[in-house]
């Protein structure tokens, strides 16, 4: 199967992924000037990228991507969203030895990273397993690779929010200074089909959003008994969203206050990345 055929199973835009993997690759500059004396430009040989901690992979076919634009065959072993241990391997290659040394970084840079997200995404996950709480990311991304942080966290068992500002409203502290008041904000910005959420502060505030037909509400910055609370004066009535210094200890008692989701910022914006590295097992030719 061919990488873009993958990506698209996955859920992702081959072409858009495409760009930012010519992106990546560009970086590099137009030659190697380390391995291209030293090595026969015809040498074939192959690899396997192996990793050096448990996790949870994500990013498998990207990774492939790059290496086929460079001239590689691969041959996958793991898939995303897998849980793996360290020495599993996760796909094989093999091709033009200088490709395949220019393709390494390019191809860890994605898969290490988007392995975190989904490592990291699946401790969150495991943390509020049996509640009724689901882990959602934010629009904390990483310039130009928000489609690709946002797909690993669903790899490792987070849900995603809104991708753009176009595809659902937030109405945050901002808005309603401007506005004047929770009210006067919905009301300008509701409209037929649009998903409205509206970010509280306060248990007032809470309490004005349903009394203006609000459905979906975050609770900026609330202490878990003001978050229990507030699911109380709810009562179903809206989807319930916790925001603003959780932690991955903390995560299960917010989760037990009844909240319908867990917003993590952190799962995208600071995740350490996961150890994976290449492994040349076939000897150059």
């Amino acid at each position: 199967m061919s990488a873009h055929i993958w990506l698209a199973e996955a859920g992702l835009d081959p072409q858009a992924v495409e760009s930012v993997v010519h992106v990546a690759l560009a970086e590099d500059g137009e030659r190697d000037v380390t391995s291209e004396p030293i090595f026969d430009a015809d040498a074939i040989a192959g690899a396997d990228v192996v990793t050096r901690r448990p996790g949870v992979v994500a990013g498998v076919p990207v990774a492939a991507l790059v290496f086929e634009t460079l001239g590689l065959t691969v041959k996958p072993i793991a898939a995303d969203g897998d849980r793996i241990a360290t020495g599993d391997v996760l796909l094989s290659v093999e091709g033009p030895l200088l490709g395949l040394l220019r393709a390494e970084r390019t191809a860890l840079n994605f898969l290490t990273h988007l392995s975190g997200v989904a490592t990291v995404t699946r401790q969150w996950a495991d943390a509020v397993e049996g509640t009724r709480a689901r882990v959602r990311d934010t629009r904390k991304t990483l310039p130009g690779l928000r489609a690709l942080q946002k797909y690993a966290v669903r790899c490792g068992g987070g849900v995603n929010h809104r991708m753009s500002l176009s595809d659902a409203a937030l109405i945050k502290d901002n808005h309603v200074a401007a506005a004047g008041s929770v009210t006067a904000a919905f009301k300008a910005v509701r409209a037929p089909g649009l998903h409205v959420q509206v970010e509280c502060d306060t248990l007032d505030q809470v309490s004005e959003a349903l009394a203006a037909g609000a459905t979906s509400i975050l609770l900026d910055n609330m202490d878990i008994p003001t978050m229990a609370e507030a699911v109380g004066l709810v009562a179903g009535r809206a989807e319930l969203e916790a925001s603003g210094g959780l932690t991955l200890d903390g995560a299960r008692g917010v989760a037990e206050t009844g909240v319908d989701y867990l917003a993590v910022g952190a799962l995208t914006h600071s995740v350490p990345a996961l150890d994976i590295g290449l492994d040349l097992n076939r000897a150059a030719s």
